[in-house]
């Protein structure tokens, strides 16, 4: 069965000087997020952007992918912490999506080095959203194991 979420957007005015909120419909987990054109292309200044709910979306469906596949190679992670960076940028005359480069640390008992860092290619290349965006959107990882000592 297919999983839908929504999420809806209010907006006035126009795009330089108009601002808007965005809240998620199937969770209710956030309501009315500021939002406006500035917040995505000079200080976000307490507002979030489609960007960074897209940097979101990729750190949070990698996680799940990456911890899948170590569970698979027998080595689950204790912990992991993830950051993607999504960058907004002109491309001759249009702002496009440029890149996701995905940065994670991880405590993963039992894991080799290489076992580690192919767990962490395949979630960068399966995971949901790296899928879609991929084609489009230079995705990258950086991935740390952590070790004792």
């Amino acid at each position: 069965m297919a999983a839908i979420r929504t999420a809806t957007v209010t907006w006035q005015g126009d795009l330089a000087s108009g601002a808007g909120t965005v809240s998620s419909g199937s969770s209710e987990t956030f309501r009315d997020l500021p939002v406006s054109w500035s917040s995505r292309t000079e200080q976000p200044e307490g507002r979030t952007s489609p960007e960074e709910l897209l940097a979101a979306a990729h750190a949070s469906c990698f996680a799940m992918a990456f911890s899948g596949n170590l569970g698979r190679n027998g080595t689950p992670p204790e912990h992991l912490h993830i950051e993607a960076e999504v960058t907004f940028d002109k491309v001759g005359d249009a702002w496009s999506v440029v890149s996701s480069s995905l940065t994670v640390i991880g405590r993963v008992p039992g894991s080799s080095e290489e076992a580690f860092q192919a767990a962490a290619e395949a979630a960068k290349d399966g995971c949901p959203i790296s899928r879609a965006l991929a084609g489009n959107v230079a995705l990258s990882v950086d991935a740390t194991l952590e070790t004792d000592g």
